[in-house]
């Protein structure tokens, strides 16, 4: 298996390496997924010719194409007929029709079709069964809540008609290629089918645990092993494994019994810091320039730390320390409220966020990072988040959680600490990691942030991270998509 800790792969008879034709799948518009643009980008450099297939929003009806970076992006919306499917499960009375035509199709295309008619009667009748179950409820509450009644199988049907209903239509849409890559499980389906369609090479790009992320970890235990269960076997269709960090490279590899697994850590690009220390953020929040500046940027977003960095200007000692928050979710609306708040004495800032672009100058304003992310799941427990890196590239000094990943990297750091660890559940820990830092006097101060920005620009940036992944292209272009040996290496890499 690649690690981060090993050097790029090395590929005997370099000469018989060729440009390859990459489909990339992901399941969002692409706009603002750093790591997909980074990959692409890095590949069209290294002479591959790239495409994206990405999402459009709920309103858009038609394909729409456009360049970026030498790549083109392709939008393809979410096919409108899974809203039927769902309003018909809704309202189970109206699937009978349905049912009636989708049984005789099958039917009567003889023995073929017989297994899938048996199947479909099965399945709607399932559907049909759990709706009238939930009918009483529905009724009790005066309508339908998705918040309120959403269930297991209502998640399963989104799967199947929505987000697999996307994967089908982007593998019909993409072009033929070499080497179909997916981000993540949903968008893997999509390169999956596009190479059962046209031949080629599978690369899953896993970006995290998918089941064990977000509101996947609240679902029903049976519910949850079904997409489990769809997962390995979509995964062990790929020849390499990508993923963001060793940790995630060691439990996923084995998972879906796949052998090459190349770690890039979603690190940003080397970034020099201009002469005068910007100020941005004091700029923006009428700061005075010797106020401490605690920063989190990024996801707003339950189980962050961001309750509890707000707590720990309140703990003895950081009576002068300000929590400034940086970026936009779900939580906003509450931060917003604490920022009102008369017990935080005005030291809660909320700034909305800024332009990938520009983001380096408002990180560097700060004076410490801080992200305290909860142990509520497996993927916060090893993760390696983007704001840790994009802190370090700027040379601001970080508190982080006292996980497995982040501390090989803030306090493993072969010249010495990048910042502090803390239990990211105890606003006093928070608030000593934090003190740790904005009470150093300045020449200490300078020589820590001198320290990140060299760990930054030797180990922790996109052009050295990025080498591996060119790495496992030019060996994947070693034989044509098509020629027995490139065959018997999908074999291999989906045996398990």
């Amino acid at each position: 298996m690649t690690t981060a800790d090993q050097p790029p792969d090395t590929v005997a008879g370099s000469e018989a390496r060729r440009p390859l034709r990459v489909v990339m799948f992901v399941y969002n518009d692409v706009s603002r997924d750093s790591r997909v643009l980074r990959e692409a980008a890095t590949l069209v450099a290294a002479g591959h010719r790239v495409t994206i297939m990405g999402r459009h929003g709920p309103d858009e009806r038609e394909i729409t194409r456009h360049e970026r970076d030498g790549f083109d992006i392709v939008l393809v919306p979410i096919p409108h007929k899974w809203r039927t499917w769902v309003y018909r499960y809704r309202r189970p009375w109206r699937m009978y029709g349905l049912v009636r035509r989708r049984f005789f199709h099958h039917l009567l295309r003889g023995p073929a079709g017989w297994v899938r008619a048996i199947a479909f009667i099965g399945i709607a009748l399932v559907v049909a069964v759990a709706s009238l179950v939930r009918l009483p409820f529905i009724a009790i509450s005066g309508g339908f809540n998705p918040a309120k009644h959403d269930s297991t199988i209502d998640w399963l049907i989104r799967w199947r008609f929505g987000v697999l209903g996307w994967n089908n239509a982007a593998a019909a849409a993409a072009p033929k290629a070499d080497v179909y890559h997916g981000h993540d499980l949903t968008a893997l389906p999509a390169a999956v089918r596009a190479r059962s369609r046209r031949g080629g090479l599978v690369v899953y790009d896993s970006h995290e645990s998918f089941m064990d992320s977000g509101t996947n970890v609240n679902r029903s235990r049976w519910g949850k092993a079904v997409l489990r269960w769809f997962e390995r076997r979509q995964a062990r269709q790929a020849t390499a494994l990508v993923t963001v960090n060793r940790s995630l490279g060691e439990i996923l590899g084995p998972r879906f019994g796949i052998k090459r697994v190349v770690v890039v850590y979603n690190t940003p690009a080397r970034w020099d810091v201009p002469a005068e220390r910007p100020n941005l953020i004091r700029e923006a929040t009428g700061l005075p320039v010797d106020a401490p500046i605690a920063l989190y940027h990024g996801a707003f977003f339950l189980h962050r730390g961001l309750e509890e960095l707000a707590a720990s200007i309140l703990q003895p000692g950081m009576e002068r320390v300000h929590a400034v928050y940086l970026g936009y979710g779900s939580q906003e609306a509450t931060l917003r409220e604490m920022a009102e708040d008369p017990q935080y004495g005005g030291r809660i800032h909320v700034l909305e966020a800024v332009p990938p672009a520009v983001l380096p100058l408002w990180v560097a304003s700060a004076d410490v990072g801080v992200m305290p992310i909860q142990a509520s799941t497996l993927n916060h427990r090893l993760s390696s988040p983007n704001k840790l890196f994009e802190s370090l590239a700027t040379g601001l000094p970080v508190v982080v959680s006292d996980f497995l990943e982040m501390r090989r990297i803030v306090l493993d750091d072969p010249d010495g600490p990048l910042g502090a660890v803390c239990d990211p559940a105890d606003p006093a820990s928070v608030a000593a990691g934090i003190r740790s830092i904005v009470d150093l006097d300045a020449e200490a101060r300078d020589a820590l942030r001198r320290r990140c920005l060299r760990a930054a620009h030797e180990r922790w940036n996109w052009e050295t991270e990025s080498a591996r992944l060119v790495a496992l292209y030019d060996s994947l272009g070693l034989e044509p998509a098509g020629s027995p040996a490139a065959e018997r290496t999908t074999a291999g890499s989906g045996a398990g």
